[in-house]
């Protein structure tokens, strides 16, 4: 299926700004891309035809205006095959790891040397977010790795808006074996499928359409994981913290650092008693509740 991108350069010191703008938006279709080495930097949109693509333009220059871009931006608009635009993002997916796991792009898998002892998850996102290089993503993937070590993988797993699958995935490659991931997005678990498949752990994982309401429903987990914007994590506090299973875990991520104490706060009125702390990483932070034994 052929997509059209629009496409505009950002000012690099703009780009924390836009990210957030986005983010606060919701704007699903846009993201920003950042090339570190050359410090250049685009807000680029995908879209299923050109019409949508110029209908969203000017709520981008609303927002774009918000976010200390000055006026002037003039997108540039092309057709893209599907193949093109995976192909786009390869290069700002890079391998990294923690622990004793390793995150790596599917197309380094023949020059890629895991070393002895370690585990590998293969993972090409498509048009699904989750490579693990965003702040939020590793947030909360360390936190996973934290857990296992501490408590070991008997327990159950709940990621919630799973995009690329890399949470739940990484949850079953540490050796959880009961493991849910869901998102709103179908292009999401499509994608998370495909990832599954490509690691071997096809039928590991438990992936389905659902959102905050219909993918909680019923589901209780020992580690609930939800990268997810903050103010969606504040709007469905009272679901998340019923999934959470007696003296488990519930890991929120997708926090900008300023959004933080609001979020924290939210969530200890739900949580009396629990134990709560917080990192930051870069502009972004997460929040851990666990209920006491």
């Amino acid at each position: 299926m052929d997509l059209v991108e629009i496409k505009t350069d950002l000012p690099i010191d703009r780009v924390d700004a836009v990210d957030q703008a986005l983010l606060e938006a919701g704007a699903t279709p846009w993201s920003v891309i950042e090339d570190v080495i050359v410090r250049r930097a685009w807000l680029v949109g995908i879209f299923p035809n050109e019409a949508e693509a110029l209908a969203s333009w000017p709520a981008m220059e609303h927002l774009l205006l918000t976010a200390g871009v000055a006026e002037g931006c003039v997108p540039a608009i092309r057709t893209l095959a599907d193949a093109d635009w995976r192909d786009s993002y390869k290069a700002h997916f890079r391998a990294w790891s923690f622990g004793r796991l390793h995150w790596v792009p599917v197309w380094e898998r023949e020059n890629f040397t895991l070393p002895p002892g370690h585990a590998v998850l293969w993972l090409d996102p498509g048009l699904a977010f989750g490579t693990g290089n965003h702040e939020t993503t590793r947030l909360c993937v360390e936190r996973l790795v934290a857990l296992a070590e501490e408590h070991g993988t008997k327990g159950r797993v709940i990621d919630a808006g799973c995009g690329s699958g890399i949470l739940a995935l990484s949850a079953a490659l540490l050796g959880f074996q009961d493991v849910v991931g869901f998102d709103n997005d179908p292009e999401a678990i499509r994608v998370s499928e495909e990832n599954a498949a490509c690691n071997g752990l096809t039928g590991r994982v438990r992936f389905a359409v659902g959102d905050l309401v219909s993918g909680l429903a019923g589901r209780h987990a020992e580690i609930v994981l939800a990268n997810i914007q903050a103010d969606v994590l504040q709007k469905f506090a009272a679901e998340l913290v019923a999934s959470v299973a007696p003296h488990g875990t519930l890991v929120l991520s997708g926090i900008l650092a300023n959004e933080n104490s609001q979020v924290r706060t939210t969530f200890e009125r739900l949580t009396p008693n629990w134990v709560v702390n917080a990192r930051v990483m870069g502009e972004w932070s997460d929040v851990v509740l666990t209920q006491p034994a």
